[in-house]
């Protein structure tokens, strides 16, 4: 089977392609799939760098969409030939993967692969830190950062669905008009003075709520721009992790709420990620989510894949096609 494997935690280059992996079987509760197309995420960037460790060698990947070409015993509920997607199944960067068949979703007939197998982590993620993470609605004003990127995109739209007030910041013009795209009421360039200009924009309070998926280089600019017992969630570190910090400056900032949640907190029960998976897919499917696939690989291309989306290079999705 061909598929990547990692052998050591580093870089891109130990993304290696292999044309010699195990061949796979279905046992009992699983399906198996033959993907195609592959989702790349920061999840599998910091897996690939220990961030998130995995016992060595392993493949990498835990969202794709293909097709089931057998299942076990007592699968009932997926059937053969159906297209399915997944988010959290590991060893995903691979041409078969063998996945639980409760943690497959289908797939709607007008949404395409390369849409699905972007759709779900990031969808999922977006979904859960607007409806469940924080409380947002028609009073909320909400900042989130990299709003160019996959799940920054989805995260607007989301919002804006719920009648919140979104600012959102990116790294270039372009981006900016991609951000605007998706819905956002004010896109800002970073600079030296985003704090005191989103608080020009919102009366001198501040945000209700910081979407923080950037990390190192954002972080003390979300306490900042937070209002007096605002919260900021700490949901991704795509310039790095932040490093450890004196609960006083919560203080410092307003008393302000910090939460840093993971995904799979909120999907571990079968019904709760079928609820959401499902959601997310109709949405994609009626076109109130528009996933945007800015960039597509070749499987054993995923090294440039991971250079390009740490450099941020690409906007929206990436894809890695077997």
């Amino acid at each position: 089977m061909n598929g990547i494997l990692i052998e050591s935690f580093g870089g891109p280059e130990q993304l290696h392609w292999h044309t010699d992996l195990p061949d796979l079987s279905p046992g009992p509760g699983e399906c198996l799939v033959r993907t195609s197309a592959i989702g790349v995420n920061f999840t599998d960037v910091y897996q690939r760098t220990g961030t998130y460790p995995r016992p060595l060698p392993f493949t990498p990947g835990s969202e794709g969409a293909g097709v089931v070409v057998s299942v076990g015993s007592d699968v009932t509920e997926i059937e053969v030939g159906q297209r399915v997607a997944w988010c959290d199944v590991p060893d995903s960067y691979a041409e078969y993967v063998l996945a639980p068949a409760s943690r497959l979703v289908p797939v709607p007939d007008s949404v395409d692969d390369n849409t699905a197998a972007s759709s779900l982590l990031q969808g999922i993620t977006a979904q859960f830190l607007a409806t469940s993470v924080a409380d947002t609605g028609p009073q909320t004003t909400a900042l989130v950062t990299a709003g160019a990127g996959g799940v920054g995109m989805l995260l607007t739209q989301y919002l804006k669905s719920l009648g919140a007030t979104v600012f959102t910041l990116v790294s270039t013009e372009e981006k900016a008009k991609r951000s605007r795209d998706a819905g956002a009421d004010e896109v800002l360039l970073y600079d030296a003075h985003l704090d005191s200009r989103i608080r020009d924009l919102t009366d001198g309070r501040g945000a209700d709520v910081v979407f923080d998926g950037v990390g190192r280089d954002t972080f003390e600019l979300s306490l900042s721009a937070a209002k007096v017992r605002g919260l900021v969630v700490l949901f991704g570190a795509a310039s790095g992790a932040v490093p450890p910090m004196d609960p006083q400056e919560l203080n410092k900032h307003g008393s302000l709420y910090l939460t840093r949640p993971h995904m799979r907190h909120f999907i571990s029960e079968d019904d709760e990620l079928r609820q959401r998976a499902t959601e997310v897919l109709d949405k994609v499917a009626g076109g109130e989510l528009m996933v945007t696939v800015g960039a597509t690989y070749a499987l054993s291309d995923a090294a440039q894949a991971h250079t390009d989306l740490q450099a941020r290079k690409t906007v929206g999705a990436v894809v890695l096609t077997p």
